[in-house]
């Protein structure tokens, strides 16, 4: 793996969505973490750090659902192509794209522009996907219809045609490529999906058995010598809600404190990570600020952050 976060510029590019949920205020998200003082916690590390503001977009009550099983289809494929070419041009410019949501639709745009990058510097891109759900969803398979449970779907090159085909190529990265961490929810024909593609993924009972320092290790071999960029997608709702409740699809039995740290820190150590999103902070259902302070400290973590 070729790229080296320590020499990286920092870009904080905000993506304030919404639609791809039905519970309102993760919209709230991106500025809950800048109160958190995300920006701040990057810089006492030793980044540069470049807030590049929010991506405006529509809301729900300025559109109509056009179809049931992809709701808000069209201004989700609007505003992630305008994230992946913030992305891509952050790469471009040798920065760091630090992608703050909103809900997980927004790695739709992230991963798109980053594979695009990655595509025609003829890097090969790899995805550590930390979430309690796997989002491997397609308009065929959701039980809800909501975007958010399809971003890595897409990426993969499953489902909708707009979805799939954003930045004009198809797939955005190779099954090989990509780890699935913490999952612990996954919906019955979405099981069919994961399976079709043969992703690998580590569930919160591999995590129970082994250990998250182990699953991450192993992670972290596989795409060693296999992928030149890593971009890590972390949603909140991977963590425990005893840990972070401030998320709209809780779920039980999730990462610890110290769990979540330790796979941050070893994906740093390591090297090779050259982008981030953070996904799903719910301001409306938090208590004090609380998750978007964790996850701000997660940010450091991830970035290089230590003890001593």
């Amino acid at each position: 793996m070729k790229r080296n976060i320590q020499e990286k510029y920092i870009d904080i590019i905000g993506l304030p969505m919404d639609l791809g949920a039905d519970r309102r205020g993760v919209d709230m998200g991106p500025s809950a973490l800048r109160i958190a003082g995300i920006e701040q916690k990057l810089k006492a590390i030793g980044y540069q750090v470049s807030d590049k503001g929010d991506i405006l977009i529509e809301s729900k009550e300025t559109q109509k659902i056009t179809n049931p099983n992809l709701k808000y289809l069209d201004e989700i494929v609007r505003a992630s192509e305008i994230l992946a070419e913030k992305t891509e041009n952050s790469l471009e410019n040798e920065h760091f794209p630090f992608c703050i949501g909103g809900d997980h639709s927004i790695a739709l745009g992230s991963i798109a522009g980053i594979s695009s990058y990655c595509r025609k510097k003829n890097l090969t891109l790899g995805v550590i996907w930390i979430d309690a759900h796997s989002d491997m969803n397609t308009e065929e398979t959701t039980p809800s219809g909501n975007i958010h449970g399809m971003p890595m779907a897409a990426s993969l090159g499953l489902g909708n045609s707009q979805l799939v085909n954003l930045m004009g190529f198809s797939p955005k990265i190779r099954p090989e490529n990509c780890a699935l961490i913490a999952i612990r929810s996954i919906d019955k024909l979405e099981k069919k999906n994961i399976r079709s593609v043969n992703v690998p993924v580590y569930t919160m009972t591999d995590i129970d058995r082994r250990g998250a320092y182990n699953v991450i290790d192993e992670v972290l071999y596989a795409l060693k010598d296999r992928v030149d960029h890593i971009h890590v997608s972390f949603d909140i709702d991977s963590v425990d809600p005893t840990v972070a409740m401030g998320v709209g699809t809780l779920v039980q039995g999730g990462l610890t404190y110290r769990e979540t740290h330790i796979i941050m820190e070893t994906i740093a150590e390591r090297g090779g990570m050259g982008s981030m999103d953070i996904a799903e902070i719910n301001p409306i259902l938090d208590h004090k600020n609380e998750s978007a302070e964790f996850a701000s400290e997660i940010a450091a973590s991830i970035m290089g952050k230590r003890i001593l």
